[in-house]
């Protein structure tokens, strides 16, 4: 279900993407040059729009505006789904849940911090791959990097979900889920361009949506993968069985 609606919430978001190049790529050669250059070009179907020709990228107020509308729906869709699954392997009744307001508001500030701290991790990743670093320097990168997502980890594992558990219980999760997320990170291209080539015999053009569920799944998985290692190792905040009568 996050893959899902974490997917329906990206596709239209690269189309609000590839709208904005077309204002910002208008009379302008040099800069055209250096993002067509710039990792963005790896982008699934910006990147091989931008290869081909940039020139037929155009702003399109009507598509930016129902692009962000249809990104915000999915998006918040895809972190409720989120915080359900948090409250699963919390097993927080369903009588004690947050309710619908409540799990949505959370879902949206949910958004908007996880959503800031991507763009601060996908910069330090691509300072991290410049050859031009000296060593010292990427090994602190990585380690901001990893930093950075431990943290967004464990807020959203306190955040999203009812029951507020303690920092302390959930840090075992948000560091190996951080460590996790920083490989996945550097290794990205590589691991999408493998599903998407894979795929590519069989479905063609839309190898590329196989690619990007693929890159969301791994995500997802590393997440709920996290809050399952905290739910193990943590006894005490454990409902009792009799929760349940």
């Amino acid at each position: 279900m996050i893959s899902h609606y974490g997917f329906l919430s990206v596709f239209p978001l690269l189309l609000v993407f590839t709208t904005v190049l077309g204002y910002v790529l208008q009379n302008d050669s040099k800069l055209k040059k250096d993002i067509i250059n710039s990792t963005l070009a790896q982008l699934p179907f910006i990147g091989e729009q931008l290869k081909t020709d940039p020139s037929k990228l155009h702003g399109d107020a009507l598509v930016l505006i129902l692009g962000l509308l249809a990104s915000l729906w999915g998006g918040m869709k895809a972190f409720v789904a989120v915080h359900g699954a948090f409250d699963d392997i919390a097993e927080q009744p369903l009588d004690h849940r947050s309710n619908l307001f409540v799990t949505r508001l959370r879902a949206l500030v949910g958004m908007v911090y996880i959503g800031g701290a991507q763009i601060g991790t996908a910069v330090l990743s691509s300072l991290v791959g410049m050859t031009g670093v000296a060593a010292i320097n990427k090994v602190l990168l990585s380690v901001g990097t990893i930093a950075i997502n431990a943290g967004v980890l464990a807020m959203s594992y306190r955040w999203l979900r009812t029951k507020r558990p303690s920092w302390r219980s959930i840090a075992p999760g948000a560091i190996a889920g951080g460590v996790v997320f920083a490989v996945l990170q550097v290794l990205g291209a590589w691991i999408v361009r493998r599903a998407v080539n894979g795929a590519l015999p069989v479905y063609g053009t839309f190898a590329s949506v196989i690619g990007l569920l693929s890159w969301l799944s791994l995500h997802a998985m590393v997440a709920l993968g996290g809050a399952e290692l905290n739910a193990a190792l943590t006894t005490d905040e454990q409902p009792h069985p009799t929760a349940y009568a």
